[in-house]
Formats: structure tokens, sequence, C-alpha cells
């Protein structure tokens, strides 16, 4: 009996798992059955007509980067009285000094830009978006995080879309500075290259809700005030803020060839903050609007998309519970036959990790043209989601449960050559006990390569050693670079 109910559960995950790679795969026929549908700006803003931007630019301990992002946003060839520089600094360290230094000499230049230095970090960073909206009136605000260096032309290129009066918000694609500095920004860019390129472009084309990314966008400020503004009860405000307008009926674009480079994380430990942010953020943000999405009279299509949109990260969780459960059905299936591999087992496993191979290696095509570097990546790929696996999935049950932990930014070092180093440098992110039981998933996976060795279950130890490689490079490298 209890052998019946293991293997049941067992199936049933990977069967749970295999319809989230049947919705990516769905994402990527939609990219492709869209394709064509490229959004072009309703009008041109004659010179003298070119609205008021208000440019938003949040700091948090950010003394490598700082000075860099404001360099860039003084290159934008969007007009010197139309534009409004807003640095929003919430610092604890010495980024304050650099960056107000900065500001006066950019001041000194004829530029419109002010530092807006608050002591009380209330709502974090959406607290210090809403704090600066209040001290304006313009009609637009452009946002761009401290990792971002945001090309001349952004603010031009993107503006004329708002002679649309529907339209409420423009998304850029993120680019990469350092995608060629490790193996670990390599794959990232892959996975963010995949969000960008084939999620966005296939739910905006398709009429389907999509999010900004908090950064490198555009908003019409009266489409923050109509959505409720910015509220801090999340930790992805960004996606709050997003689903309650486009709920009000605001028209979101995604304009794929418009690019802001921005900066990697190089270490292990930044880049499981900032995962754990986006991943507890989502389920925030699934807990508090998707009854009311599921509730409104937006499209089915909509909802659905929603829906698996805001739940996606709960397979961190199924992703726990099938490592669990891979030793046990191997002890237990002493049957395992080759008829029931090919009915069951390798359906299910193509359904979870062969959509993966197809959404990645797509979007790696469409950017970069041969996909043969991308297929090369994707083992390494699967294998870091499965080590992030433990990282994310905690970050779900803290959402779940709510647990209140602050807003957690990602470090930020500057690092944009291979020669760059960040060891020296100051920021790092916090200790725990994640990294130590990441190992121990290592070591339970290497007892499960032996015992499907000796069970001549042979089939299985590919998929296996993705979840030894995956927990035991991501539990090794937090350890390591923590150092």
């Amino acid at each position: 009996m209890l052998e019946n109910v293991l293997i049941g559960v067992y199936l049933g995950i990977l069967g749970l798992l295999a319809v989230y790679g049947f919705h990516r795969s769905m994402l990527t026929y939609l990219f492709f059955k869209t394709k064509r549908n490229i959004p072009k700006p309703m009008s041109n803003f004659a010179p003298e007509e070119l609205p008021k931007i208000l440019v938003q630019l949040p700091l948090f301990n950010e003394r490598y980067v700082c000075e860099r992002l404001i360099d860039a946003v003084t290159k934008f060839d969007y007009p010197i009285d139309k534009m409004y520089i807003q640095v929003l600094d919430d610092s604890t360290d010495d980024t304050t000094e650099i960056a107000q230094s900065k500001v006066s000499n950019v001041a000194a230049e004829g530029f419109n830009i002010t530092l807006i230095h608050r002591e009380d970090r209330t709502g974090y960073k959406a607290g210090a978006l809403e704090n600066g909206l209040a001290m304006s009136d313009c009609e637009l605000v452009a946002v761009f995080d401290a990792d971002f260096i945001p090309p001349v032309h952004i603010l031009r290129d993107t503006v004329d879309y708002f002679t649309d009066s529907k339209v409420g918000m423009v998304q850029a694609r993120w680019g990469h500075i350092n995608k060629g500095y490790s193996l670990l920004t390599s794959v990232q860019s892959l996975m963010l290259d995949g969000h960008f390129v084939i999620e966005h472009g296939a739910r905006h084309r398709s009429g389907r809700f999509f999010n900004f990314n908090g950064t490198a966008g555009i908003w019409r400020i009266s489409t923050i005030e109509d959505a409720g503004g910015w509220e801090h009860d999340t930790l992805t405000e960004d996606m709050d803020l997003s689903y309650r307008a486009q709920l009000k009926g605001w028209k979101f674009l995604y304009i794929d060839d418009i690019i802001a480079p921005a900066e990697i994380p190089v270490e292990m430990a930044s880049f499981k903050s900032q995962q754990h942010r986006w991943a507890k953020g989502s389920i925030q943000v699934c807990k508090k609007m998707l009854p009311t999405i599921l509730k409104s009279d937006v499209p089915f299509k909509v909802k659905l998309e929603a829906f698996f949109h805001l739940t996606a990260n709960f397979a961190y969780l199924l992703m726990i519970f099938l490592a669990l459960l891979l030793l046990p059905n191997l002890l237990l299936r002493t049957s395992h036959g080759w008829r029931e591999v090919l009915l069951i087992d390798l359906p299910l496993f193509f359904g979870t990790t062969g959509s993966i191979g197809a959404f990645y290696v797509t979007a790696h095509k469409e950017l970069y043209g041969s996909p043969l570097k991308a297929l090369a990546k994707v083992p390494l790929l699967m294998s870091l989601g499965i080590g992030l696996s433990i990282n994310n999935a905690k970050a779900v049950l803290e959402g779940v449960f709510g647990y209140e932990t602050p807003f957690v930014r990602t470090a930020k070092h500057g690092v944009d050559t291979k020669g760059s180093n960040w060891k020296k440098k100051k920021y790092r992110a916090s200790k725990g006990i994640v990294p130590i039981i990441e190992l121990l998933f290592a070591a339970y996976f290497v007892v499960t390569i032996i015992v499907a060795y000796q069970g001549k279950h042979f089939i299985s130890i590919p998929f296996l050693m993705l979840f030894l490689l995956g927990y035991l490079y991501v539990g090794v490298n937090s350890l390591y670079q923590r150092r």
C-alpha cells in the first residue's frame, strides 16, 4: 500500500511539473504565432510637444555603480529642459556622499537633477518611488535601477508610444554587460533572455497581461495613480502595480528592440538573494491579486496566463518533493522495466525538461542566431534551476505563510569585464543555513546515483546527475564565495 502511494505521489508531482512544462511550450508556440505583431507608435511627438519626463534612479548602498548610472542618464538625447532626474537615495553607507558629489557636478552643467535622501526606508524601493512622484508634476516617469547603463536614445525611442492615450507603460528588454564574465553570468543571461524574449513577447503580442520589471521602463504617471499607486505589501511592487493597472484597462507595451544593458550578479549569494526576492514577491502578488483577476471580466486566456504566471514558483516546492522521492521511487520500483520507462517516465521527463530546452534555445536563436551555444548551456541551466530549488522553495513558503522579511537589494560591484574583481569589494549577501542544506541534498543524490547504478536504472542516471551537480554547484559556491 505504501509503495503504491509513494509511486503515485512521485508520478503526480512529475505530472504537475509536466503541466508547467506544457505551459512553457504554449508560450513558445504563442511567440512564433504572434511574431509579426510588432507594436508601432500611433504617431510622433513634435519636438515642442515632447512631454516632461521624470527619471527616477533608486539607490540603496550602491557605491560602486551610482556614478556610472548618473553618467549614463546625463547622456540621454532628450531635451534637457524636459527631463527631470531624481536620485532616490536610501543608503546607509558612503553612497550618499558619492552620489551627492556627482549630482552637484551634474547640476552645475545645467541638468534638472536632485538627490532625495530618506533616513526612513518605509516601503523600501516602492516607498522611495512613491515619495519622489509626490514631488513632481511630470507626465511620464522612467525608472532605472543602479545596475543599469541605459542607452542614449532610450527616452526618445519610447516616448512616441505614449501618443496613444491608452498606453500606460512601455517596457524595454534587459541586456547584459557582463554575460561573459563567468559560467554563472552566462547561464543567468540565458534565463533572462528566455523571460524577456519568449514570455514577455508571447504575453504582450497575444493580448495577455505581462509585468513591468521594476526598471528600464516608462510609465504614464496617471496610470500609476489610477491603479492605486505604489504599494508596499509585496517584495515585487512592480508586478503588483502591473496587474492592478492592466485590470484598470491600461495598455502595456513590450518593445523587444529597445535594450537597456545591466550588470548581472557575479556571486552566487547575491544571485540567490535576488531570486529569493522575486520568488517570494510573486507568491505575495499571487495571494493578493489572483482572486481579483479570476473574478474580473477579463478574457479567459488572460486569467489562465495570470494563473500560470503567478503560481509558477510553486514548481520549486514540487521540485523539492520530487528530489526527496527519487530515491524511494528507485528502491520501490524493483520491476522497473523498459516498457514502464517508455510509457510513463520518459513522457513525463521530456514534458518537464524538453520544454525548457525548446524555450531557451528559441530565445537564444532569436537574439544571437546560432542555437548551438544555447543548446550546450541548457543542461547547466536546468542544473542551476534545480540547485536554486531550496532557496526559492523557502521563499515560496515565506510568501504563502506571510513571513515578513525586508527588501534585500542585490549587491552590485561594478563588474563589466572578465578582468574585473569583486572579491575584495564591500557588499556581501547575508549568511544562512540554506547552503548546508544544498550540500546535504547533493550527498543524498550521490547515494541515489549509486542505488540507480546498482539497480541497473541506467536511464535515470543522467537525470539524477542534474540534481547532484545543481545542488553541489550552488551549495559550494554559496559557501566559498562568502568567505
